[in-house]
């Protein structure tokens, strides 16, 4: 073996954590897997013989690629309009009983799709300095040099970021997946069935549906706030040839749709206090492409919301104001 191909199998080592970092500072999978392609050019350009802390250096490195990647996104008019749903991070563990070895590390203290559109709104800085001590550890003698600030200056970066995060009042999911998952079995059984009164009973009264179609979908981009108005948005999607399957999306609850074998929207839900807070819908038909779901589900196994909840209830749930 040589020196590169030693190098090449130390960096494997890091390669997971690399992108769960940069994951969480960009909100995007194809981006985080660009920043760890970088961060492998540079470690392959560098004289790293003297390095005694391949980790801390790698995290350094990503870092810092992923604060020019967030600054450069900034500047770019695109970016700054319409809807935005981050990628979700989808476990399939729910439904198939395995989970993806390669997603380990993202879904490791997984971080919910809400965090990560909070933390879309702060500036690079502060979400650098947020992320690598509240979600990664790390001190702020070891984040200033990443941000070009003293100890002391990162501190107060990552404190603002956290005020930001916390005044937006993100709610905290319920601990209990069973619970989630019998939720959000009940608000596809009543949008199904059309019955609206037993949609806004599962809904918070605040509670926000964010939907993402991206250029290919504008009309399908909006902001829906408030359980009588999501209600009447989920009837819109409620299609009786609609097959739901459960999944994790980021740690939480969550469903992939598909009609004929063909994924149309990843759902990922904030269950708090036995009703839904937060709804994050991607229906953007390129992004979903890339997330490489048919062989992932195993598709055109069917895990029919009728299955799942059995003869009677699936009956229930298509039968119009049944409840």
């Amino acid at each position: 073996m040589d020196e590169r191909e030693r190098l090449a199998r130390r960096f494997e080592e890091h390669r997971g954590h690399l992108r769960a970092v940069a994951y969480r500072m960009l909100g995007s999978l194809d981006e985080a897997d660009d920043a760890v392609q970088e961060a492998w050019l540079r470690l392959s350009r560098s004289d790293v013989g003297a390095v005694e802390n391949l980790a801390g250096w790698l995290t350094t490195v990503i870092a810092r690629i992923c604060l020019n990647m967030l600054r450069a996104r900034r500047n770019r008019p695109e970016d700054l309009a319409g809807v935005h749903v981050p990628d979700p991070i989808i476990d399939l563990a729910p439904a198939t009983g395995a989970g993806q070895p390669e997603q380990e590390a993202l879904l490791a203290e997984a971080v919910g799709l809400a965090l990560i559109t909070v933390l879309d709104t702060l500036a690079p800085a502060e979400r650098l300095a947020f992320v690598l001590h509240d979600l990664f550890d790390l001190s702020f003698d070891e984040i200033a040099p990443m941000v070009g600030r003293s100890p002391a200056a990162a501190r107060q970066l990552a404190s603002r970021a956290r005020r930001r995060v916390r005044a937006l009042d993100t709610p905290v999911p319920d601990a209990d997946h069973a619970v989630q998952r019998r939720v959000v079995d009940a608000f596809f059984a009543a949008a199904r069935g059309g019955d609206v009164t037993s949609l806004v009973a599962v809904l918070d009264p605040d509670v926000v549906l964010r939907a993402d179609g991206g250029a290919g979908r504008p009309q399908a981009s909006a902001v829906v706030r408030g359980a009588r108005d999501v209600a009447r948005r989920a009837l819109l999607f409620a299609q009786p040839a609609a097959v739901v399957h459960p999944v994790l999306v980021n740690g939480t609850a969550g469903v992939v749709i598909t009609i004929d074998g063909r994924p149309v929207s990843v759902m990922g839900f904030v269950v708090a206090d036995e009703r839904i807070a937060e709804i994050h819908a991607l229906v953007d038909a390129g992004r979903l492409a890339r997330l490489d779901l048919p062989a992932r589900l195993g598709l055109p196994a069917q895990l029919d919301l009728a299955a799942r909840l059995g003869p009677a209830d699936g009956e229930r749930a298509r039968s119009p104001r049944s409840r």
